[in-house]
């Protein structure tokens, strides 16, 4: 309690503090949170640089298409290996170029991180959206309806998610366009947040379960429900503002795996293809070719690492401030 100088003579007056929403209480505690606040920091600059791809690569001056190394003679040794110091790494090329096609690095990782980011993200958020509805409906009406959605859920776990990943994106793909055709990057993208998004919500479902079951039975929502209100309005004004912190935390630590399944879809080559830059495609690449330029996985293998430990350090982070009893 605060107290204010009272004027000469007078007792002092004992002024109550001011009420902070548990919004302001969050952020207070996440703001002292030296590794969350760098962790955030960090992220947001991936999105930033994600988003301006192509501003920076215009200011940069290359592109992540043209085959620099092929059409300027001295770049690319006998054996089609960047020259120079680690990996052609030099004034005009940051990053090196890329073996056998002479790429831009600097750009293809540019453009990949843009690829893998935005792809990840529109697929968790998808993910988070069916499995708090799921957990949601079957944790407030209970039954043989959270019975039958369980079940399903319990049947969807079944599944060996990579090996689905890798059987079904040929498939979903297949299903728009003919195999002799070539197929649009939109649509290729929008397979891979359709495959990723159909077996990436019940872990978060289960949890929203869980906590709908102890909520329903509280006095708010019993409330809520003698004055008449309809399941939805329960559902959407009384239980779900109460689940944002589990929501918030699960998705922030969704995201990076995600992120990871994107890139391993790519990776062994039924995600994103040539020529659309790619994290996983820029793996695949140098998986082929490290023993003759090591150092092409450098730059693509410190970004992923940094962007996947940062998001789960906020995501910690987050957890902390939502709920400092929580600890770590």
């Amino acid at each position: 309690m605060e107290v204010v100088a009272a004027p000469q003579g007078e007792a002092p007056v004992a002024k109550d503090p001011a009420g902070l929403s548990p919004g302001q209480l969050m952020w207070r505690r996440f703001k002292r949170d030296r590794t969350g606040v760098v962790s955030a920091v960090i992220i947001v600059f991936f999105f930033a640089v994600a988003l301006l791809a192509p501003l920076i690569a215009k200011v940069y001056g290359k592109d992540p298409y043209t085959l620099y190394g092929q059409e300027n003679v001295g770049l690319l040794d006998e054996f089609s290996i960047p020259t120079g110091t680690f990996g052609g790494v030099s004034g005009e090329y940051w990053f090196g170029l890329e073996p056998e096609l002479g790429r831009d690095v600097f750009t293809q990782l540019l453009y990949g991180m843009r690829t893998s980011i935005y792809t990840a993200l529109a697929a968790t958020i998808v993910m988070v959206a069916v499995g708090v509805l799921i957990g949601l409906v079957g944790g407030y009406y209970g039954g043989k309806v959270d019975f039958w959605l369980g079940r399903f859920t319990d049947f969807l776990l079944g599944f060996p998610s990579q090996l689905f990943f890798i059987a079904s994106m040929p498939v979903v793909v297949a299903a728009f366009v003919s195999p002799e055709e070539e197929t649009p990057t939109a649509l290729r993208a929008a397979a891979i947040i359709v495959v990723l998004s159909f077996l990436g919500w019940m872990g978060l479902s289960r949890l929203i379960r869980a906590a709908t079951l102890s909520l329903r039975e509280r006095e708010f929502v019993e409330a809520a429900k003698i004055a008449g209100a309809s399941p939805w309005r329960i559902i959407r004004k009384e239980l779900l503002p109460n689940l944002v912190t589990p929501i918030l935390v699960q998705a922030t630590l969704m995201l990076p795996s995600t992120i990871l399944s994107v890139a391993f879809l790519s990776f062994v080559g039924v995600g994103f293809v040539e020529p659309t830059p790619d994290w996983g495609r820029m793996f695949a690449t140098g998986a082929g070719i490290y023993e003759q330029d090591p150092a092409y996985m450098f730059f693509p293998g410190v970004a992923m690492v940094v962007f996947v430990v940062a998001f789960n350090l906020l995501g910690d982070s987050v957890r902390d401030a939502f709920d400092p009893k929580s600890g770590r």
